[in-house]
């Protein structure tokens, strides 16, 4: 089963950080990836750009209307994705635990569709 690792950071955090705190966070990704080749899972996973720069699509009365920014206003935004596949949601959990945590990590089920 795939579930998907939704990472969040504070709002304009990474637009702020130095580059030793940025080198010292790509290192800590480079460790959770190495972590999941040693226990043999399959992931993927990328760096999303700030949620100013993304587009959202929204129902209207009208049909569809784009809109600048995300879906809903937050606090935190989110900041990348892992996708792991695992035996169930209890395994996922304990690989996020692994993860670097930023803001906070969202476990997700990917829909399998038939």
């Amino acid at each position: 089963m795939r579930f998907a690792l939704l990472l969040f950071d504070t709002e304009g955090y990474w637009e702020a950080v130095s580059p030793q705190e940025m080198e010292a966070a790509l290192a800590e990704h480079a460790a959770f990836a190495e972590y999941l080749r040693a226990k043999g899972v399959t992931f993927s996973g990328e760096a999303l750009h700030p949620s100013k720069e993304a587009r959202s699509l929204r129902p209207s009365k009208d049909g569809v209307v784009a809109a600048d920014g995300p879906f809903v206003a937050l606090r935190e935004e989110l900041a990348g994705f892992y996708l792991v596949d695992c035996a169930g949601v209890e395994k996922a959990e304990q690989i996020a635990r692994r993860c670097p945590l930023g803001a906070g990590i969202e476990i997700r089920p990917v829909w399998e569709g038939q």
